[in-house]
């Protein structure tokens, strides 16, 4: 019984200090979108992919990370849910919905330099509730955890 409870201790304890590593992470690099290709077809999370909607892959966020993207070309940002693993480009670092990238400007380029980072939650559902389209059948039940 000791031993359960120690190991739970430490678990909290190291999980507290992770969170608090993620709540800090950033990472520049380049940022995509996706092809029209995958409209309609699962995610890795098991969602259905739809380019109306606020989303992104990246290699290693948990799914359900809200993440702000900013242009650096322009300055411009938008935040997005990642529900997908990718890309896998080298040098890519996000894959964004089209409307996500159109927030952003990129649509014209295709390809182009972003710094990405993870912000408070509570920070971020207000700047989400901000900037979300209407979706058919979507709530914004998807965007709360």
């Amino acid at each position: 019984m000791k031993i359960i409870c120690i190991s739970l201790l430490l678990n909290f304890i190291f999980s507290s200090v992770n969170s608090q590593d993620k709540l800090d992470y950033s990472e520049e690099g380049k940022a995509s979108f996706y092809s029209d290709y995958f409209e309609g077809r699962k995610t890795s999370s098991g969602e259905i992919f739809c380019q109306r909607k606020y989303t992104a892959a990246h290699k290693s966020l948990p799914f359900g990370t809200l993440v702000k993207v900013v242009n650096m070309e322009n300055k411009r940002s938008v935040i997005v849910l990642i529900n997908d693993r990718g890309p896998f480009v080298k040098g890519r670092v996000i894959d964004l919905s089209k409307e996500a990238a159109k927030q952003l400007g990129g649509l014209i380029e295709g390809i182009y330099r972003v710094r990405i980072s993870i912000h408070k939650k509570d920070e971020d559902y207000i700047q989400v509730k901000q900037v979300l389209k209407p979706v058919p059948n979507q709530s914004l039940s998807l965007f709360l955890y």
